[in-house]
């Protein structure tokens, strides 16, 4: 059986991607969560990855004696024996792709500012990053146009009809939109609102939200639990 190593759900952006992806799509896998320690190279978490192999990051994907590292990657490996990954179509899948690879490279205020914390409030510190980072207001906008734009010219109520990668890609956008209350347009609201609800995606946020395992260098806004 596959197995996927994880990092700590509340946190980790890039393991949700490839979990919801597994799950949505009914792929059997083990799941091995790697905690977060910190990232240093000689934590108990870059070690325990470069045991497996890789680049040391999460998450890794482990095909027998085959470990396969970056999202990317893993969503294009699965791809060749698991149907759904991408669209069908085969105009739609180039633009799924270069959806995906602009989320992947790109939106670093996004990520810098709101970093990712599933069972977090924090609606004050995202009005204040609001107000003061244009370049998150930039991100925001771009992502509203990529949704808007892919939601106009497949109907809906995902990005490209039914689910793939790109809903996986950009799960932990909605849950940081979430975290911090970012403000939304209708419609990329409304898509947020039915990531946030599909089965896999509420999973995570479930489990996330029970591990109560606290990580102050992953809190910036935060200095104790709540």
């Amino acid at each position: 059986m596959l197995r996927l190593l994880i990092g700590n759900k509340n946190y980790s952006s890039w393991s949700m991607r490839s979990w919801v992806l597994m799950r949505e799509l009914g792929i059997g896998f083990e799941e091995q969560l790697v905690r977060f320690d910190s990232f240093e190279p000689d934590s108990e978490f870059k070690s325990a990855l470069q045991r497996v192999g890789g680049a040391g990051k999460v998450p890794l994907l482990v095909d027998r004696d085959l470990v396969i590292w970056d999202t990317m990657a893993i969503a294009e490996y699965l791809h060749e024996s698991h149907a759904g990954v991408w669209p069908a179509d085969s105009r739609a899948r180039a633009r799924a792709r270069s959806v995906c690879a602009e989320m992947h490279s790109g939106f670093e205020a996004l990520r810098s500012h709101c970093p990712m914390n599933v069972e977090a409030s924090l609606a004050e510190a995202g009005r204040t990053i609001w107000r003061e980072q244009a370049a998150v207001r930039a991100d925001v906008a771009r992502i509203e146009q990529l949704w808007e734009d892919a939601l106009a010219e497949h109907g809906g109520p995902l990005l490209f009809g039914a689910f793939s990668y790109a809903d996986a890609c950009f799960a932990p956008v909605c849950i940081r939109l979430r975290t911090y209350a970012l403000p939304l347009g209708e419609r990329a609201r409304a898509y947020a609102q039915h990531v946030l609800a599909l089965t896999s995606v509420a999973s995570w946020m479930e489990q996330a939200a029970a591990e109560h395992d606290f990580r102050p260098f992953e809190e910036p806004y935060r200095r104790g639990a709540d």
